[in-house]
């Protein structure tokens, strides 16, 4: 009982508020998200162990699809940057080089642009995001001013998938 209070609490510490995370690209480019997104709404999908993984890429084809493709049911009619961020905390610090270098010879070129990793201040930016299961993926849609509006997490669902559209104009 304790600890779903305090993941609710978290929930509602970090509703509407704007986040900051900073991370960096494969390219070596540093990204603050949501800022990146200049002004558009932003779905950004954190994975925060090896755990999480293989159910954030179950996300990756359908969320691309609709979001960025702009291809299939319930796509919404603004702009929507689509962003996955591996988080490497503890000692999955030591991964961090060898996985940005494995995305680089592996991914297809526009997909690497959307990947923004981040290890620096990782604790911070996982409870900022009232992320308490860091063995699922969590997913979170951002306004164009940066406010966080939704939150899912989880394996893939189209109920899922739509209500984070649903959040977006």
């Amino acid at each position: 009982m304790r600890s779903l209070i305090v993941t609710f609490l978290s929930m509602l510490s970090t509703a509407g508020v704007a986040q900051n995370i900073s991370g960096e690209t494969a390219e070596g480019k540093i990204v603050q998200l949501p800022a990146a997104s200049k002004g558009s709404y932003s779905l950004v999908a954190v994975a925060a162990s090896k755990k999480a993984e293989p159910a954030l890429q179950e996300w990756f084809a359908p969320a691309y699809q609709r979001f960025v493709a702009k291809q299939g049911l319930l796509v919404p009619d603004g702009e929507v940057d689509l962003w996955f961020v591996p988080v490497f905390t503890g000692l999955n610090k030591a991964a961090f080089g060898p996985s940005m270098k494995r995305l680089k010879a592996e991914a297809d070129p526009e997909a690497i642009e959307r990947v923004v990793f981040v290890k620096d201040d990782s604790a911070a930016v996982l409870q900022a995001l009232g992320v308490s299961d860091r063995d699922q993926p969590h997913f979170f849609v951002f306004d164009a001013e940066g406010h966080l509006v939704h939150r899912e997490q989880g394996d893939f669902s189209v109920d899922k998938l739509d209500a984070l559209t649903e959040a977006m104009p």
